[in-house]
């Protein structure tokens, strides 16, 4: 393909059709959005594309559809989630390749579905788990936090470079009311685990991850349950860790052990610990991050990877409780 610069815009001219009718989406939906996102307008003609309008916006646009079609030669399926990544991604750095962060493969799931990061962030939380034991995940819901995590986790049983993986989730609520719940101590704690069941099984199939549980090789637990332990050879989630104590956060990082692991994921806005309880995620961010072997990788809402409308939801939440002072307090 080439580019060109004509009056008030750019030409771009593909040489495959195939390809260039894949860029295009169906009935043109993926032009259509860059041209609503960015303020484009856009005429196809035959294998060419005209952009007009502001200089920086076209040149976000010519970028994106440049790089996005590059991904096709390389054989990656572009959909019109990809699409909306990208203009995130080129948006933030325009300097950015997208063939840097869609072609990092994390893990390919039990549907053939390729796991790859979505955004800068996300290729830097990757980056970061690849080279620290101990990584600190923190933003809002639906910016992949967890997921990559498994993902990541999955990636290294299978290399044989960890010979377990542990994922953890604080209870909140387990001094006060789980002993009022019926059935024994799993059915208690069931339901705060869901979440994390519910991931493993998007990424391997229904019998391979329950034989895996079954094994040990994939354990499940209440963060609790981790107390007096030493995790050898472990790839070791926490999840939902803005719901842990101080105590708890100390207990959890001591735990590890050699050749493992840590990523310490969670929310600072979502805070469920009763008044006057320090969240352990919280106080970690003074205490160890000036540690070496440590990282901290934020997300914002640019990140969240879910339906469009999360984060819209999440920008207007921020924008009302920074607005209203007694809104940071339930945190």
């Amino acid at each position: 393909m080439k580019g060109e610069t004509i009056e008030d815009g750019v030409r771009l001219t593909f040489d495959n059709n195939n390809r260039f009718k894949t860029l295009l989406g169906e009935h043109n939906k993926n032009l259509r959005y860059i041209e609503e996102s960015l303020e484009v307008k856009a005429n196809v003609k035959g294998n060419e594309i005209n952009l007009f309008g502001d200089y920086y916006d076209v040149k976000i646009a010519e970028k994106v559809l440049v790089e996005l079609y590059s991904l096709l030669e390389a054989g990656y399926p572009v959909y019109a989630n990809d699409v909306d990544y990208a203009v995130r991604i080129v948006r933030s750095d325009s300097a950015v390749n997208l063939k840097d962060i869609f072609l990092d493969t994390v893990y390919i799931s039990s549907r053939k579905r390729t796991i790859t990061p979505k955004s800068l962030s996300q290729k830097m939380y990757i980056d970061a788990i690849r080279e620290f034991d101990i990584v600190f995940g923190i933003g809002p819901a639906g910016t992949g936090k967890t997921y990559l995590a498994m993902a990541m986790g999955i990636s290294f049983l299978r290399k044989k470079e960890v010979d377990r993986i542990i994922l953890a989730r604080p209870a909140v609520e387990a001094g006060e009311k789980l002993g009022f719940l019926p059935g024994d101590l799993y059915e208690k704690v069931n339901p705060y685990l869901r979440p994390l069941y519910d991931a493993l099984h998007d990424m391997l199939d229904f019998e391979k991850a329950s034989n895996l549980v079954h094994r040990g090789v994939i354990e499940i637990a209440p963060l609790a349950f981790m107390r007096g332990r030493t995790l050898n050879d472990a790839f070791v989630i926490l999840d939902e860790a803005q719901n842990t104590t101080s105590e708890q956060m100390k207990m959890f990082l001591t735990r590890l052990g050699y050749n493992s692991k840590a990523v310490i994921t969670g929310d600072i806005t979502q805070i469920d610990l009763p008044v006057g309880k320090t969240s352990g995620l919280v106080e970690a961010q003074t205490i160890v991050k000036g540690i070496d072997g440590i990282r901290f990788i934020y997300f914002s809402e640019k990140d969240v990877v879910r339906h469009r409308l999360v984060r819209d939801i999440i920008r207007a939440y921020d924008s009302y409780e920074a607005s209203i002072p007694e809104a940071g307090c339930k945190a």
